[in-house]
């Protein structure tokens, strides 16, 4: 058997033991109904209630309350931008987005478009990079949301969100309704995150990206923000999101925020560290390997890197039978046989989208398993290429 190798965790990460203990009990003996008055129901909300300020405190928002449990971020997403836009479309349709925005975003607002609403999708230059001056110009009298994304899910670009954040205080000073979502899931527990710092008023994560268990998320909803439900049943979640609460899975999102937030220094200083050396070794040894997007402004947990002349499907399938697991982009898209668009819209041919391989480092990473990534790599690509150039 192999000594297998999970290089790929910005698609999910494993479940942390401590977060599994403290799950166990609300899948065995605490299995009440939080919306149940009984004891067993009580025990359950007190839970949920705890799960609610462990989330909070990792981006400190003032107001427990203010986090909104959902079932992932295509959900926290959906209510996001879906539920904004009907609450508030008496102030306008028009909605402002990046080009490197996660589908679970795009597609929304496509979506939303296909019913009226205008969209203005904002370049984002060769380091995948919004520049504010163009969000500033983009902003019109009817333009009610601005949705960009807190870091990148392929390249870890991190956005300008402060500064998004400022301008629009800045505009609804004037008077104006409008409003500012971002789409944490990525950096949520990765990087340090303050909701009033930010200013943005709609801010989704999800479980899965931080060591939690999968099929649940929030959202931070801004006291005072109006949005229209997208889960119409009971009054759960203050009635924002209709559904019983998945007990277990709000535990372990909890205990993962807040494992989460002790391990914000690790990620910084060892994983950061590992990833640079990988990157950059692999840049030195392989020829004709390209990184993409900001290498600096980034997530510290990310490489992504586009290797020419060969298909990164190829890579990722070369690797993973020695053991190593990768990604060629969102997970979201797989089995789409188009080239990444996110790294299409740094300005570069589809030869280099086509070649992009995603790295991406979780706590468990060793420094060990990067070194026996980088024997590997090399040969794996220099394989590729020749079997291609022999056709």
């Amino acid at each position: 058997m192999l000594d297998r190798i999970y290089l790929d965790n910005s698609a999910t990460t494993p479940l942390d033991p401590a977060v599994l203990e403290a799950m166990m009990p609300y899948l065995t003996t605490d299995f009440g109904n939080a919306s149940s008055i009984h004891t067993y129901g009580q025990k359950a909300k007190m839970a949920v209630d705890r799960a609610r300020h462990q989330v909070a405190a990792l981006i400190n928002a003032a107001r427990p309350n203010e986090i909104i449990f959902t079932s992932g971020g295509t959900e926290s997403n959906n209510l996001a931008i879906r539920g904004l836009l009907e609450a508030n479309s008496r102030h306008g349709r028009h909605i402002i987005l990046s080009a490197i925005e996660h589908p679970a975003v795009e597609s929304v607002c496509e979506d939303l478009e296909k019913q009226g609403a205008e969209l203005t999708v904002l370049p984002v230059y060769d380091n995948g990079i919004v520049r504010i001056e163009d969000v500033r110009d983009a902003v019109r009298e009817d333009t009610v949301l601005i949705t960009v994304m807190a870091a990148n899910n392929e390249i870890g670009t991190l956005q300008p969100i402060r500064e998004i954040g400022a301008l629009v205080r800045d505009i609804r000073s004037t008077g104006k309704k409008i409003w500012f979502h971002t789409d944490a899931v990525q950096a949520f527990g990765k990087v340090p995150l303050d909701v009033d710092e930010i200013g943005c008023d709609l801010l989704s994560f999800s479980g899965h990206k931080i060591n939690g268990p999968k099929g649940i998320g929030g959202l931070y909803v801004r006291r005072g923000v109006r949005l229209h439900t997208q889960n119409i049943g009971g009054r759960q979640e203050r009635g924002t999101r209709a559904g019983t609460e998945n007990v277990p899975g709000i535990v372990g999102l909890g205990e993962a925020a807040e494992l989460a937030g002790e391990s914000l220094a690790d990620l910084e200083a060892r994983v950061r560290s590992i990833r640079d050396r990988l990157e950059s070794h692999i840049l030195e040894a392989v020829r004709d390997s390209f990184p993409n997007g900001d290498r600096n402004s980034r997530l510290p947990n990310i490489a992504n890197i586009s290797f020419r002349s060969i298909e990164g499907e190829a890579l990722l399938i070369a690797l993973d039978m020695q053991g190593i697991a990768v990604s060629t982009g969102s997970a979201c898209s797989s089995g789409s046989l188009e080239p990444s668009p996110v790294i299409r819209a740094l300005g570069h041919g589809d030869e280099m989208a086509r070649g992009a391989i995603r790295f991406s480092l979780g706590r468990q990473n060793t420094a060990e398993e990067i070194e026996k990534l980088l024997e590997l790599l090399p040969v794996s690509v220099e394989r590729l290429r020749t079997l291609k150039s022999s056709r």
